[in-house]
């Protein structure tokens, strides 16, 4: 059967309008839909609720309205893989940085016999768009091809109208492979949730690629806090508080100033802090918390309207 025929029977097993929408939402379609009309039907499709931009109170509600009211031209730059770069080191040193082995607009254009052994291949404009190499002999080089050219295509704007990715040059950044020995190569993110420059809350969360990662959310003194998502599980013991952890707080902090809500992820690795990215839309807005109140509690946080 080809892929036109199973597109087909999955479309007519589709009888819910919201399945439907989604499915064509992910391919990047209605791009002649505005980003307003676009967001509260895609907001209506995963919350089963309308999206109340006049009067937004709840985490979820006020990321849709930051995506359409707050669009500052560096937000381009933070969010671009490369680019970020620089504009972290320019703040907080290059000593945070994850070092860079290449970058090329084109697969073709990568010598592989120049890189290391162990590298990570990213596309520098999208989410997801990554290729680990543990051994370059081993490295399914048509796979990877695949997977690259497949997300260089890709414009991460149009699925979820987050801005800042609408005008990041798709290009591709070989990255210094580091690994987190205690985790069994896994490496562990510290994600920070900053508001105006105020860190407030963080999860910490284990890249084990596993269908349902596990996450738990913590206050700034390391207080286990009870937020919990539906589409992530509990550890099963909770992950020890990193030795820097006022470091990377400062740190987050420097990086999220004056933005109304920015999420500074790092690594721990060793003893050492290595800045991961940093996010205007944890979740595109969409997450599913166990609880509402934390939706709002996360909600209060965020102050609107902007100047």
């Amino acid at each position: 059967m080809n892929i036109k025929n199973k597109c087909i029977i999955l479309w007519k097993a589709m009888c819910n309008s919201d399945d439907r929408f989604l499915l064509l939402s992910s391919l990047g379609l209605f791009k002649d839909m505005s980003d307003e009309e676009y967001l509260k039907k895609l907001f209506k499709c995963y919350m089963k609720r309308e999206l109340n931009l006049d009067n937004p109170q709840t985490f979820n509600e006020k990321l849709q309205w930051l995506k359409l009211y707050d669009r500052k031209p560096e937000y381009t730059t933070m969010v671009d893989k490369y680019a970020v770069k620089k504009y972290v080191a320019d703040i907080i040193g290059e000593e945070y940085i994850i070092p860079t082995l290449g970058v090329w607009n084109h697969f073709d254009e990568i010598d592989f016999d120049k890189l290391p052994n162990q590298f990570v291949l990213k596309c520098t404009h999208d989410s997801g768009g990554i290729v680990i190499c543990t051994d370059k002999s081993n490295l399914d080089l048509k796979a990877a091809k695949k997977k690259i050219e497949k997300c260089l295509r890709r414009n991460y704007y149009w699925s979820s109208r987050e801005w800042p990715y609408k005008n990041v040059k798709p290009r591709i950044i070989a990255e210094q492979y580091i690994e987190d020995n205690n985790k069994e190569g896994f490496l562990t993110d510290y994600k920070f949730f900053c508001f105006n420059g105020k860190m407030k809350c963080m999860y910490v969360s284990v890249n084990s690629h596993t269908a349902k990662q596990k996450i738990q959310f913590f206050d700034r003194n390391y207080n286990l806090l009870p937020i919990r998502r539906d589409d992530y599980l509990d550890f099963d013991e909770i992950p020890q508080k990193p030795n820097h952890l006022d470091d990377m707080i400062k740190i987050a902090e420097q990086l999220s100033r004056n933005i109304p809500h920015t999420r500074i992820d790092f690594y721990y690795i060793q003893n050492r802090i290595y800045f991961g990215e940093i996010t205007f839309f944890t979740g595109s807005g969409f997450i599913p918390f166990s609880e509402k109140k934390w939706d709002y509690k996360l909600g209060s946080w965020i102050k609107l309207p902007i100047e």
